[in-house]
């Protein structure tokens, strides 16, 4: 046992070379290879208690280069306007507050044309003492007294 510990793990593969006789892929050359590619990692976690589900959650994992996601038909990243600056298919700030302030301006005066129409319909007299037209016959009011209690008759009486 005199023989060192290189002598005797000398006929092993070394961590330096692959094994094989592959080559060695550098991190960038993996990395290039994954976005060119892409990859795709897909999940689900479920939860039950006595066989109720209690949580799902499905994770789905898309690593790809902007180019391949194009290519896949990916692109929501140029539609959102917090992540793109030409995003901004949508109106304006100037443009909304200037159709928000019109609609605030539309509604005060509608206000005031309701406004003016109570105070109009408060000024008209009640509607008793208005004269009605001989066209309009009022119908006259039901008596809400308690109906009459039958009459004892007794005989002889007629």
């Amino acid at each position: 046992m005199t023989e060192s510990i290189a002598n005797r793990l000398g006929s092993l593969p070394s961590r330096s070379t692959p094994p094989y006789g592959q080559s060695s892929a550098s991190l960038a050359d993996i990395l290039e290879r994954v976005l060119d590619k892409g990859i795709v990692i897909a999940g689900d976690i479920q939860i039950n208690l006595l066989d109720i589900e209690l949580l799902t959650i499905k994770l789905r994992l898309l690593i790809a280069s902007v180019d391949k996601a194009k290519e896949m038909g990916i692109d929501w990243w140029e539609h959102d306007p917090s992540l793109s600056s030409s995003a901004g298919s949508g109106p304006s700030l100037e443009e909304e507050n200037r159709r928000l302030r019109e609609q605030i301006e539309e509604n005060r005066r509608l206000r005031a044309q309701i406004n003016a129409l109570r105070a109009d319909q408060e000024a008209l007299p009640p509607p008793e003492s208005v004269d009605e037209s001989p066209a309009a016959p009022r119908r006259p009011a039901r008596s809400k007294r308690a109906p009459a209690a039958p009459r004892t008759v007794e005989r002889g009486e007629p």
